[in-house]
């Protein structure tokens, strides 16, 4: 199978085998796969929450340099970018076809 390389047309969504929600005996943000799971930490959890098979990276960008005015808007895609190549790696999102 390719490697997904993430760029900012992509449009991810969570790998049907992930779930990503918050855990109540936690008290945080998880993501659970077969016999993993995955703490992210509060960055990965703001992008997480915007992966949602409908925007696409570029949008997921501008929505997080919005909110955070603070942050050059090329810094914050390449941390999302490569957040998102590292969770793509390990199987955790998915390109979606439709787009």
């Amino acid at each position: 199978m390719a490697r997904l390389m993430v760029s900012a047309s992509d449009v991810l969504k969570i790998a049907p085998h992930i779930v990503f929600r918050f855990d109540d005996t936690r008290q945080r943000w998880v993501m659970m796969a077969p016999e993993r799971l995955m703490l992210p930490d509060e960055q990965a959890v703001e992008i997480l929450k915007l992966v949602d098979g409908k925007a696409n990276v570029g949008e997921i960008v501008d929505a997080l340099a919005a909110r955070y005015t603070g942050a050059p808007r090329e810094l914050i895609a390449k941390d999302v970018t490569a957040m998102l190549q590292d969770l793509a790696d390990k199987g955790c999102l998915a390109g979606d076809p439709a787009h």
